[in-house]
């Protein structure tokens, strides 16, 4: 069996200074030949009959504090991360320097499947908030996707969902008036909180208006004046960053 997951905290550094790269240990030829635990908190889960150890597939847990990096752009692709809790968003910057915020990640998502092709990560991850990571060794997923038929299974599911909500996300961002990504936007939220069995009425806005704003291809007044619209039309109730549904049905309907 592995040896146990270490543990580290990442914290905020002065802009002056290059963010800190997440190090790996090397995963051996003495690991196991077939991996074996997979967090069911983060859509990756094995039959409950088997008994599997968490230490043979996550290498490291990670502390990162809120504003802090977990991961550059153009680092060498070597594991996936579990979101275990807190949040994050993954900003990606074009040739000419433009910043977008290209996702934001909940607790139970999984970051890093899209350098499995190139090897690289393409975005740079960033803490909401104060948040722990588990660090999952490709390798070691690999292993346990080669001998256990329903892990290979969760994890091609687990890719083709994240595949749907970046197409989703382009749809709005082409396609919708204004309104309409902004309601579209809090109800994938609150459906994304409801299916890891939180609240899919009330939750709290992790990232600002302006992060929102840069998501959705909008300012950051105009998501604050839809929010105060929605909350007018008793759409949602909004105080600060905290805010419920209250009409679902109209909000889709936008």
């Amino acid at each position: 069996m592995a040896g146990s997951a270490r543990e580290q905290t990442i914290v905020p550094v002065p802009k002056t200074v290059p963010p800190p790269a997440v190090r790996l240990r090397a995963v051996g030829s003495t690991s196991p030949p077939c991996p074996a635990f997979a967090p069911e908190d983060s859509g990756l889960s094995l039959q409950s009959h088997v008994s599997w150890h968490e230490d043979d597939l996550v290498a490291k847990h990670i502390r990162v504090r809120k504003g802090a990096v977990l991961l550059l752009a153009g680092q060498p692709f070597t594991a996936l991360f579990a979101v275990q809790s807190g949040s994050c968003k993954s900003v990606v910057t074009t040739a000419s320097g433009h910043e977008q915020i290209a996702a934001f990640h909940i607790a139970g998502e999984i970051l890093g499947t899209e350098a499995i092709c190139e090897h690289v990560y393409d975005a740079t991850v960033v803490a909401l908030e104060d948040s722990e990571f588990r660090s999952m060794p490709f390798d070691r997923v690999e292993a346990l996707a080669q001998c256990n038929d329903y892990f290979r299974r969760s994890f091609d599911s687990l890719m083709s969902r994240q595949i749907r909500r970046e197409r989703k996300v382009t749809f709005w961002v082409t396609t919708m008036r204004a309104e309409q990504r902004v309601a579209a936007f809090l109800l994938d939220l609150a459906d994304r909180y409801g299916a890891r069995g939180y609240s899919s009425h009330e939750f709290v806005l992790r990232m600002t208006r302006h992060e929102i704003g840069i998501h959705l291809g909008l300012s950051h007044e105009t998501v604050s004046r839809l929010l105060s619209n929605f909350h007018r039309q008793r759409l949602v109730r909004v105080k600060g960053r905290e805010l419920a549904i209250l009409d679902r049905v109209a909000l889709q309907g936008l």
